[in-house]
């Protein structure tokens, strides 16, 4: 049996083994409360008003953005209706980003609510804003559980700020 290896996977299960203890657990919230000067290392690419929108250190695509509300919550009912309609504005705005970027043919956006429903932050309830184009799944995704992606975290986040700083007006 032939074996390729997806080390990065064992680095993102890790991640909820052995939460540092001067960390927040919860990556949203780590972000939100540490300084503007450290949203690169945080991949945050945009503050809102109620919401942040980061990158997702462990993306399924090229592009995958996170859009979460500043408070700690995982209940959807119980957003307010300024931190909805902001989550709601913020993925509009992240589609318009990530086509003037990337022209993907599509987009899955949605929310895992709960553990059981897949939420790998079960707690913090985020907007996934995903971009697809026709055939992104190969047989290496497809057999082997394994994505590739062709562009470097850090090149990928200097264009999405500065789209986002463009676009946003910040």
């Amino acid at each position: 049996m032939d074996i390729l290896w997806s080390p990065w996977r064992s680095q993102y299960i890790d991640t909820f083994n052995n939460p540092s203890k001067d960390e927040d657990p919860c990556f949203f919230c780590a972000a939100i409360k540490d300084k503007p000067e450290n949203d690169k290392s945080r991949l945050v690419v945009a503050r809102g008003q109620d919401c942040i929108i980061m990158m997702n250190r462990y993306p399924y695509n090229g592009g995958h953005l996170l859009i979460a509300p500043k408070r700690h919550i995982g209940d959807f009912t119980a957003l307010t209706r300024e931190e909805a309609y902001e989550i709601t504005d913020l993925t509009r705005v992240a589609i318009d980003v990530i086509r003037s970027i990337s022209s993907p043919h599509a987009f899955n956006v949605g929310m895992n609510l709960g553990r059981s429903a897949g939420a790998g932050m079960p707690g913090h309830l985020h907007q996934h804003v995903i971009p697809r184009w026709d055939g992104d799944t190969g047989f290496v995704t497809a057999i082997c559980d394994m994505k590739v992606i062709s562009q470097a975290m850090d090149t990928a986040y200097d264009t999405f700020r500065n789209k986002f700083e463009k676009r946003l007006g910040k």
